[in-house]
């Protein structure tokens, strides 16, 4: 027993399942905003635990898998290195036993659904393939943070397909403002391997233009990402709470650039992990606080 327990907290660290945070609170977000509206397929309790499990499902299932084909890459990579494989803590069939149930919690999630909206389970195998293709992006493209931003900005999207059986303008704005948000900070993250991902031939931003010039290319998409979700507000509409939030979200977006520079990328993980929590958690707190108040 305590032997599954260390492997099991091994694989969460392994996974970051902590990161979660970045993600869910948009999922909930678009489902909070689907139901604000009439025409709810789906009701009760029971689509709520069917997000969640979806989010965790599908963020542990690519994480995972994440792990397993960049092994031999990580291994090389001295700030990776010490990843649970590339170190000898984890092996690979069990991650990969663990990618195998983390994929089937998914497809679970998205079945309970049914039968009133048979849409998630529908869609659940093409959003799995971009989900895990994402991990092999960077062998091909240097648009893999925007494969990333499009993994992560799918999450509000589906939750309102979830509630509602269709798509509309909000969830597609809500959705590319997540897009945007995460490549750019992801390009930020990426600024770290620069130096490796030029000599392994690996794609990415910084690699093709330089750390400088990356900078300002997420500096670009967290602009947009601000523009689409002012879209979300006065698309729904939402009130002087939310646009409030977003303005605060803003204001944090200048404060995560201002913090990393191209001479100096020591402090792009305060602006990586704490910013980024800050900015979904708010936003998810202001979104709803605007809904119930206003």
């Amino acid at each position: 027993m305590a032997r599954l327990t260390t492997k099991t907290v091994q694989i969460l660290e392994m996974i970051k399942f902590s990161h979660t945070l970045f993600a869910l609170p948009f999922a909930l977000m678009g489902a909070a905003l689907a139901v604000s509206k009439p025409g709810v397929v789906v009701s009760g309790i029971k689509p709520w635990v069917g997000i969640l499990i979806c989010m965790v499902g599908a963020r542990s299932a690519a994480m995972a898998f994440n792990r397993i084909v960049d092994r031999r890459i990580d291994a090389k990579n001295p700030r990776t290195a010490t990843r649970h494989i590339p170190s000898g803590v984890l092996s690979t069939q069990s991650v990969a036993i663990f990618t195998v149930v983390s994929c089937s919690i998914f497809l679970a999630g998205t079945a309970m659904f049914l039968p009133e909206n048979p849409w998630p389970l529908r869609l659940s195998s093409p959003v799995l393939l971009w989900l895990l293709g994402y991990s092999l992006a960077k062998r091909f493209t240097s648009l893999a943070h925007v494969w990333l931003g499009v993994a992560l900005g799918m999450a509000p999207a589906a939750a309102w397909v979830a509630f509602r059986g269709e798509l509309s303008l909000t969830p597609v704005l809500l959705g590319l403002a997540v897009t945007f948000w995460v490549s750019g900070f992801d390009i930020l993250y990426a600024c770290q391997d620069y130096d490796f991902d030029t000599k392994a031939g690996l794609h990415s931003i910084p690699a093709r233009f330089g750390i400088g010039r990356s900078l300002k290319i997420a500096a670009l998409l967290h602009l947009v990402m601000v523009c689409m979700l002012v879209g979300v507000g006065i698309s729904m509409p939402l009130g002087w709470i939310y646009f409030g939030g977003v303005l605060v979200v803003a204001s944090l977006l200048v404060y995560e650039h201002s913090l990393v520079k191209p001479e100096d990328l020591s402090k792009v993980n305060i602006a990586f992990f704490q910013m980024n929590i800050l900015i979904s958690i708010g936003l998810l707190c202001v979104t709803l606080a605007d809904l119930l108040i206003l």
